[in-house]
């Protein structure tokens, strides 16, 4: 039995019919036909049959504002229909692997393994308790689309669904295809490219989408699914709690000023009302199912006396209850709970106090409904709730706060300038021991609330502490708990967040720590010192008994982003691993369990890949069983749009994450060879200089900024973010997402492969050899996973694109850095192909044939793109047009930064 009705190649092929008779209609076909000889003869380029793109460049030279504008959208639209066709592709081969028992990365073939390796109940028990998986969503501008434009992609993608999954007459596909048409045509005429810059509620409303109306209701199916995994090899499991998610939109301050307490407050409010809103839909749900008879089938004593308190608890409404359901005790008590989750957060008395009292009436009614001839029902409906409240409880997500460590350094010293003390003048050890006495101490030293002058900034952090005690006490502490220090280099950093934490006694040592507090390293200096940062912290007294109070459990998260930019694609990747594995043995050497948290980003060089490769590549001395990682735009969109793939991913994040934490068990510490490791070492090191040489050397930042679009994204309006740290022009200055954005644009992803190379060349110069590198690659699946994020980046790389932009530069630099590049790429390439043992690449053959697909779609718009940046002015029409090509290379390319 077949389980679809199409295939990729047909939702291509007809999509982009449908689009040519979109463009015909509302434009022209004069602009059809254009569009058309620029498709085919940049799939004539690609496939060989005539010798250079000199055809392109004399249309595209040749267009008015108004057909550029076209040419943009056409191509822009292309992309986002094809990239639903390919969504569709990967869900057919998800429930067609599912169905025959040959997906990869699959649950049950996870226990079947450790069944027949000889694990014990207690043993997977054991694992299962130790694993906890927070993706944890960000609010980072790396997603060029516009809502509404995803909505209507959305929309598009269900019909295509419909398609391909239903048995349809030809009349019922015809209205579908109606259907389908009728939301091209209005993709078409809608605006592509945002006008103004959004908001940070904007990016929280994003982020609460995908936790509202995909994950909500996929967890419970995962559950479920794994349950029954599970019960086939070992039934008197329990499965325990194995998701949580998070969330920074709406409460990271980072760099972003227009995050504000009454921003953070919004979010905390609007993710409570949206969890209570689903909670409520589903137990009006439950009163249509649970219809039993109360003559005919008893319920628990436990349930009964539940039932009675929720009516004296409610008198009147108990009344309608019993009169609208005679006799139908769980249609009365769901009417009852409903109540009481109206009541959260009201007036009101008699609300839920917190998601664990809702947790017990759903308990007492699947209990009930067990004892009673109900187990496929408690099962099939009341499961599966138990599971969203236990994982989204009354949050939805919880957040974490963020802010760089200057802001925080700088409101201590303020606010204690005022109280006669000079912490600017001391060093890091008297500040430190400063701040030690104070926490310890009873009596706050600084009134929070009227903490004397201050400049905007510093009063800004103190409101801020100032209402996250607050928001504890309004949505409960585990809503926001995590207070997150960008830049961190010095335990002071960390002491100061305590401090303040503590001056609105969020922390009330030795009792009561509301926060997990934690450092983020990122820069060279920062991983470098990480066991002098945190044994300086674990040997703290005030900071002990904090950790104490937290389950002994230390959080600490790592940036791929920054770490990437300053230092390169392998020096940062070898630095970041290296770190991990001095931060598991510091933790160990102190008692502490560490959880990592991944600062990942969507693109190869900031950490982006195949989450549960990236897992399985961890040390096996950092896993612990709880994980922590960002995940952010574009791939929030790509993982959690689809409530297949969602639920895919989820699968495979759990999948990877019980067999690291098993192969933990099994070898605490990785056994890497020292020959391994040193080659690691001089690789590195080279890898570093020479990108630090490229970085550094006179005139490479005006070469970015003439070879890439820089300028143009930096006024994308893709977020509410700053793109620049401050005014300057500098890639240190730069953040991480528009540095590589740029890059990706103009199709040089040198983020991604830049200095690979050289430290190949210098690690075969000093006597290694190419057969260590393959066993490495072989066996090691650090060094694997890293080369094979390496080569996703060289092949998405196109070095005769990035040509058309290196043209754009001054010829002096041109010459001085465009060769350089070339030669490093070509020889990361052969290196690659020698290392992987590959004739191409890449290792899978559907990316590859999606790369095909997309090139020859993709050079008309860089073409498009660099004659357009080639102007020293443009007109109104044409700088839309040229904000239209980023959306849609970003489009193409699937990624942005």
């Amino acid at each position: 039995m077949s389980l679809h009705n199409r295939g990729v190649r047909q939702d291509v092929r007809e999509l982009g019919a449908l689009l040519g008779d979109v463009l015909k209609e509302q434009t022209s076909t004069g602009a059809f036909e254009t569009v058309e000889s620029l498709r085919q003869a940049a799939i004539a380029y690609r496939d060989g049959e005539i010798s250079s793109r000199d055809e392109l460049r004399t249309t595209i030279e040749g267009l008015s504002p108004d057909e550029e504008g076209d040419v943009a959208r056409a191509f822009t639209t292309y992309f986002e229909l094809i990239n639903l066709a390919e969504e569709r592709e990967r869900v057919r081969a998800v429930r067609e692997g599912s169905q025959e028992g040959t997906l990869d990365d699959s649950l049950d073939k996870t226990i079947s393994t450790l069944a027949d390796d000889g694990a014990d109940s207690e043993t997977v028990e054991g694992i299962l308790n130790d694993v906890l998986i927070e993706p944890t969503f960000t609010a980072h501008p790396t997603e060029a689309r516009r809502s509404t434009v995803k909505a209507k992609l959305r929309s598009i993608a269900d019909h295509l669904k419909t398609l391909d999954e239903h048995n349809l007459t030809d009349h019922e596909a015809d209205d579908v295809w109606q259907d389908i048409n009728a939301e091209v045509t209005s993709l078409w005429q809608t605006r592509q490219v945002r006008q103004r810059q959004p908001e940070p509620q904007d990016e929280a409303r994003n982020v609460q989408w995908y936790l509202e109306n995909t994950l909500f209701d996929v967890v419970g199916e995962v559950y479920s699914e794994f349950e029954e995994v599970i019960a086939d090899e070992y039934p008197d499991i329990d499965v325990p709690k194995l998701f949580e998610f998070r969330s920074w939109a709406g409460s990271d301050r980072d760099g972003n000023p227009f995050v504000t307490v009454d921003v953070t407050d919004e979010t905390l409010d609007t993710q409570r009302e949206i969890v209570l809103d689903r909670y409520k839909t589903q137990l009006k749900r439950l009163s249509a199912v649970l219809s039993q008879d109360g003559n005919r089938y008893a319920t628990t004593g436990a349930f009964q006396a539940s039932l009675e308190a929720d009516m004296e608890r409610f008198p009147s409404v108990s009344e309608v209850a019993k009169e609208r359901y005679p006799e139908e005790p769980y249609r009365q008590k769901f009417g009852l709970m409903r109540e009481r989750l109206a009541r959260v957060g009201d007036v009101r008395p008699g609300g839920y106090e917190d998601e664990e009292e809702l947790l017990a009436d759903l308990e007492t009614v699947d209990a009930s409904l067990r004892s009673y001839g109900g187990v496929d029902i408690a099962d099939a409906f009341i499961e599966p709730l138990i599971r969203q409240v236990d994982t989204f409880g009354f949050s939805l997500a919880s957040l974490d706060l963020r802010d760089h460590r200057i802001q925080h350094t700088k409101a201590v010293d303020e606010a204690l300038a005022n109280e006669g003390i000079d912490y600017r003048e001391l060093d890091e050890e008297a500040r430190a021991e400063l701040l030690t006495e104070a926490i310890l101490q009873d009596e706050p030293l600084i009134d929070m609330e009227s903490p004397g002058d201050l400049t905007e900034e510093s009063q800004k952090v103190l409101d801020r502490f100032v209402a996250l005690g607050d928001w504890q006490t309004e949505y409960g502490t585990e809503a926001i708990d995590t207070y997150c220090i960008s830049m961190a280099e010095e335990p002071s950093h960390v002491l100061e967040v305590l401090f303040l934490a503590d001056q609105v006694d969020v922390v009330s040592l030795p009792d009561h720590v509301g926060l997990d507090i934690v450092p983020l390293l990122e820069t060279e200096y920062a991983l470098n010192g990480a066991d002098r940062i945190m044994g300086t912290l674990f040997e703290n007294e005030a900071y002990g008994q904090a950790l104490e109070a937290r389950n002994d459990t230390q959080e600490i998260l790592l940036g791929y982003s920054d770490s990437n930019k300053e230092n390169g694609f392998m020096a940062a990747n070898w630095d970041l691993y290296k770190n991990q594995r001095r931060l598991a043995e510091i933790t160990a050497d102190y008692d502490i369990t560490m959880r990592l948290f991944h600062g990942r980003g969507g693109s190869i060089s900031r950490g982006g890949g195949p989450m549960n490769r990236a897992l399985l590549a961890l040390p096996n001395e950092t896993v612990t069983g709880q994980v922590k990682f960002t995940e952010q735009g574009e791939a929030i969109a790509e993982k959690y749009g689809t409530p297949r793939i969602a639920e895919r991913n989820l699968e495979q994040m759990l999948d990877a994450q019980i067999r690291a934490r098993n192969n933990a068990l099994q070898e605490p510490v990785e056994q890497v060879p020292d020959e391994w490791t040193a080659a690691m070492n001089t690789m590195a090191a080279a890898a570093r200089e020479e990108y630090r040489d490229l970085l550094e050397t006179d005139g490479f930042v005006s070469y970015f900024e003439q070879a890439t679009p820089i300028t143009v994204i930096e006024n994308l309006n893709l977020g509410s973010r700053p793109a620049s740290r401050s005014e300057e022009r500098s890639v240190e200055d730069l953040r991480a997402i528009p540095w590589v954005f740029s890059w990706t644009q103009s199709r040089c992803i040198l983020p991604g492969w830049f200095s690979l190379a050289a430290g190949i060349d210098a690690y075969l110069d000093d006597g290694g050899d190419l057969d260590t590198l393959v066993e490495m690659y072989e066996e090691w699946p650090f060094f694997r996973t890293t080369f094979d994020r390496a080569t996703i980046a060289l092949a998405r790389t196109d070095l005769e694109i990035a040509d058309e932009y290196a043209a754009l530069a001054d010829s002096e630099l041109r010459e001085e850095f465009q060769p350089r590049l070339e030669a490093e790429y070509e020889q990361a390439v052969d290196y690659m192909l020698e290392i992987t043992g590959r004739n191409s690449l890449l290792r899978r053959d559907w990316l590859e044939e999606s790369l095909e697909r997309r090139n020859p779609y993709v050079d008309p718009l860089n073409l498009l793109q660099t004659h357009l940046l080639s102007q020293t002015h443009l007109t109104d029409a044409e700088e839309r047009t040229l904000r239209l090509t980023v959306n849609g290379i970003a489009a193409g390319m699937k990624n942005t930064g």
